[in-house]
């Protein structure tokens, strides 16, 4: 095999990578779709723990806080390539690169109001720029940058903790109550209710996002551009040396706090526990995440896994649309615009829901990049990056 069709591969085996982590993504999303009441400091009305709210534990130590971090590390490994990009197009990366950002927060912007409030796009277009920041540092320099960002929120996250256990009971259940109310009547509505109802939450959604994910992004995003930097997933002889250690730290390490993270969350929401749940996850997650792409890259080595490393690949090569194509089916499912099946579903019919609109974009994204360049929403990203427009649709 030549190294040019090793490479090929390898760029296969990012897109794949990039589609397999939009399951995971869509598997906590639909959750937020699907309840009036997720997120709220009290949870749910207490109905004991059954069948659903194992499934539930299950989703919740495999993807949450896995996925996002997943996705961040790719757009990091990826910001590589659009250097590489510039340099054979024989441009300056940085006025492209920030064009580019500029789309991506427009297109987030938009997903966040019309869409779903957890947007993480305009996050990311975001620190996407701060990541220029380290693009001339040292390998060292973004190690111990990822560490401390990770480490430094961790720790801030802990400390919250100790002070509401020093502080006591907080909670109010009524209030709690009244807010998933207004927010069910308001999803349950038309589409400008909706769209109401999205730009509420958007106050305390951004605050999550800048003292949560924003800061472990970033971390991330410093670990793929050093990756990608050495083009880690193009040379197999450079990764696959530690592909065990990490699956075994996943395994160990990432596997076991994810799940003590899950049941802090499941009988401790809202207390000093969830919180401290929380911050130990912030520093194991990483961990699991490097662990499940340690797991694909070794199945997608295997003979079966070449078949599924295809059949995902495109969905990653179109990835923001799909991203956006997966809020617009799910509010289309669960708000009032749609079948307004919000409180009205199962955990285990949200996973099912979830699986169905998975394949279904598979095949889809098979079919559009069969007789297309790009993605609709990557086209235009590309058409903003280079200034014009590029060629969409391939010829016969």
């Amino acid at each position: 095999m030549t190294s040019a069709s090793q490479k090929t591969m390898r760029i296969a085996d990012v897109d794949a990578l990039r589609g397999f982590a939009l399951l995971g993504i869509l598997q906590v999303n639909i959750m937020v779709f699907a309840s009036a009441f997720y997120g709220l400091p009290t949870g749910e009305p207490e109905q004991g723990f059954r069948f659903n709210d194992w499934v539930d534990l299950i989703i919740t130590t495999i993807f949450a806080m896995k996925f996002y971090l997943l996705f961040s590390f790719l757009f990091g490994y990826s910001v590589t390539l659009q250097m590489q990009s510039a340099v054979r197009a024989g441009e300056a990366f940085v006025p492209r690169f920030l064009r580019r950002q500029a789309g991506l927060w427009v297109i987030g912007l938009l997903h966040a109001v019309l869409l779903f409030h957890g947007d993480i796009l305009s996050t990311y277009a975001i620190l996407g720029i701060l990541l220029l920041l380290w693009r001339n540092s040292t390998d060292r320099t973004l190690i111990k940058s990822a560490v401390w960002l990770i480490s430094i929120t961790a720790f801030l996250w802990a400390s919250l903790g100790v002070l509401q256990w020093m502080a006591g009971e907080v909670q109010d259940p009524a209030q709690d109550m009244l807010n998933a109310q207004q927010a069910y009547i308001a999803y349950t509505g038309s589409l400008g209710s909706v769209i109401m109802q999205h730009i509420n939450e958007l106050k305390i959604m951004w605050l999550v996002l800048l003292l949560i994910q924003a800061p472990c992004a970033l971390a991330m995003f410093l670990l793929g551009f050093l990756a990608g930097r050495h083009q880690f997933l193009a040379q197999p002889e450079q990764y696959r040396p530690y592909l065990k250690p990490a699956i075994k730290a996943g395994l160990f390490i990432g596997l076991p706090a994810a799940l003590i993270t899950a049941l802090t969350t499941a009988f401790g929401t809202g207390s000093q526990w969830e919180i401290w749940g929380l911050a130990l996850t912030l520093v194991t997650a990483p961990l699991m995440t490097f662990g499940i792409i340690a797991l694909m890259l070794t199945f997608f080595g295997t003979k079966r896994g070449l078949f599924w490393r295809d059949a995902l690949a495109p969905a990653g090569r179109m990835a923001l649309s799909n991203y956006l194509l997966q809020s617009l089916i799910c509010g289309f499912v669960y708000y009032g615009y749609g079948l307004v099946l919000i409180d009205k579903t199962t955990v285990f019919t949200n996973f099912l829901i979830a699986v169905m609109i998975f394949i279904f974009q598979l095949f889809l994204s098979h079919w559009w990049m069969k007789h297309y360049y790009y993605g609709p929403l990557e086209w235009l990203l590309r058409a903003l990056t280079i200034g014009r427009w590029p060629d969409l649709k391939r010829k016969a």
